[in-house]
Order: structure tokens, then sequence, then C-alpha cells
């Protein structure tokens, strides 16, 4: 009787044992996201995947947060405020503003961005190779010289470029700076829209019909999120849209070379398991993405004026097709 009962007493030691263990090793990552768009939907995802993958299961071992802003500065502030109150083990924001709402809102938690194209420019880190604080993550900065090329290879006559952006976000207005003086150095001319939310990327994308030959989108949040409001003006107004993101391909732009985001994602995850065992952020790099896809809708092409060439379709990694 008593070596049952030392068994039954040395069983419910071990059993509790194992159980402060796996409580010690739980983890909880929160993920704030500035609004919801198919791109950064799929960072979202990579990052989860990642995780599962490397041993982070949500639901075992793993708790996971994860709220959008729906695209308001406002309510990415809350959030911001919300988390850290919650005291996880990571912070991931996925786009600038949900970023620089973060960084403010603490010095201590480790957060990790993902889908920022400038940290330097917004403020988040001191450098890329190091960052110097409690942020570190991946940056999405675009080849915006390969962008031009490309729209180049399908418009070689075009002149004016056309482009809608948000001039609050700090990513937005990095990329458009950038793309205005690189489309000088060629000799071409940038015509910009300014929309400072979704509802006004209708109106914007109106206000550059007759005085561009082609619209270009960067991933600007704000404008990617009613993408198909610009599309439609392209398709009225027969003026090819190009997108920044491959994503926005498949929902009727012309054609991009851009990163697949859902990998993105997961290289984002990879950082924050990196921190989950125990590394610190400020000495750990920036990453970027080098890998870029070409994608290309030859149907939405036809339906903004325009062929694409048998190479250039030969040439891209995706070739969308929705005839409408």
């Amino acid at each position: 009787m008593a070596k049952r009962t030392l068994r039954t007493l040395v069983g419910a030691s071990l059993l509790a044992a194992a159980s402060l263990v796996q409580a010690q090793d739980a983890k909880t990552v929160a993920i704030t996201q500035i609004v919801e768009h198919p791109a950064l939907d799929a960072v979202y995802q990579g990052i989860k995947d990642q995780l599962a993958e490397q041993g982070y299961k949500e639901g075992e071992n793993l708790t996971i947060l994860h709220e959008s802003a729906q695209g308001n500065a406002a309510i990415a502030s809350q959030i911001a405020r919300k988390f850290v109150g919650e005291n996880p083990d990571v912070i991931v924001a996925i786009a600038t503003p949900s970023a620089q709402t973060v960084a403010a809102a603490t010095k201590n938690i480790p957060v990790v961005f993902s889908a920022v194209t400038d940290p330097v420019g917004a403020k988040l880190v001191r450098s890329l190779e190091a960052p110097g604080g409690n942020i570190t993550g991946v940056s999405d900065m675009l080849p915006i010289e390969k962008h031009i090329d490309l729209l180049q290879r399908v418009m070689p006559e075009a002149k004016r470029i056309g482009t809608v952006y948000n001039p609050g976000e700090a990513n937005a207005v990095s990329l458009v700076n950038l793309l205005d003086e690189r489309l000088a150095a060629r000799g071409l001319t940038l015509v910009k829209a300014a929309a400072t939310k979704t509802s006004e990327v209708l109106g914007a994308a109106r206000s550059l019909v007759g005085d561009v030959d082609a619209i270009y989108l960067t991933t600007d949040n704000t404008v990617i999120s009613a993408a198909e409001a610009v599309i439609s003006v392209g398709e009225r107004a027969k003026i090819p849209v190009f997108a920044a993101d491959t994503a926005t391909v498949e929902r009727g732009a012309v054609a991009a070379l851009g990163f697949n985001y859902y990998e993105h994602g997961r290289q984002t995850g990879q950082m924050v398991y990196r921190i989950l065992q125990g590394a610190g952020t400020a000495d750990m790099p920036v990453e970027t993405m080098d890998t870029l896809d070409l994608f290309v809708n030859p149907d939405a092409a036809e339906r903004m004026g325009i062929t694409l060439s048998d190479d250039l379709i030969r040439d891209a990694k995706e070739v969308i097709r929705n005839n409408q």
C-alpha cells in the first residue's frame, strides 16, 4: 500500500512538473495589422505557419492575439496600448503605421515589424545593420528601378506615370519620393493623386484620367485596400494599371514584379522564433527579401487597351486569367 501511494505521489509530482514546464514554455505573440488586404493577410498567415513549423502551435504552446486597425491610425494606437497591457512575449506589427504605434507604446517588449518599407525613415530603427532598441523586423523596400523597367518594357512610349498614395503614411511618402526621383532620372514625369482614406481612392484615380499614360501603385496600404477602384478607372479610361505587389495582379492589375508576401511572413516568423528562443532585437539586423516574382494578367491588359508580348508572358512566374 505504501509503495502504491509512493508511486502515485511520484507520478503526480512528475505530471505537475511536466505541466509546469509546458506552462513555462508556452508563449504569447500579439500581432497588429493596419488593414486587411491580400498581401498583409498573407504575411499574417506566413508568420503563423512558420512558428507552427518550428514548434510553436496556436492552441497548444502558443497564444496568438491578432487585431486589425481597419486602416484607422487611432484604432492602431488603441490596439498597440492594449497589446502592451497584455505583456506578450513578442509584438508583431504588420505595416508601417502599426509598427509606429507599437514603437510609441513600448520600449521594453520585443517588437518585430513586417511589410515596412523604410524602417529607418519611419524612425523605427537607428540603422538596418544595428537596430539598437527593442525593434527589428523584415523590410519590403521595393526595387523601384526594376518596376520602372517592367513598365517601360510593356509601354515604352509612356511619359507620364500616375500614382495614388496616402500622404499621411510614411511608407507611402518614402516610396513616392523615390519613384519621383527615379522617374525623373529617365526623363519621365510622376503625376501624384492623394487619398488619405480608402473612400477617397476612386476620386483620386479619376483625377488622373487624361493626364497620364499609365498608373503605378506602390504598396501603400490605403490604396491597395481599394485597388479595385483604381483598376475600374483604368479599365474605363484605357489606362494600364501596374502594381508593386503580385496579389494586386490577381485583382485586375496588368503586371507586377514583387515579393511573395506569404514568404515575407514566414521570414518574419523566423525572426519571432529566434526572439522567443532568447535572441535580442538590438543587434538583430533588419532583413529584406531578394526573390522577385513576375505576375502578369493578359486579360486585364486587354481591358485596359494594351496587349502583353509573348516574351513577357513566358517570363512570368504566374499568368493570371480572369476574363470578364
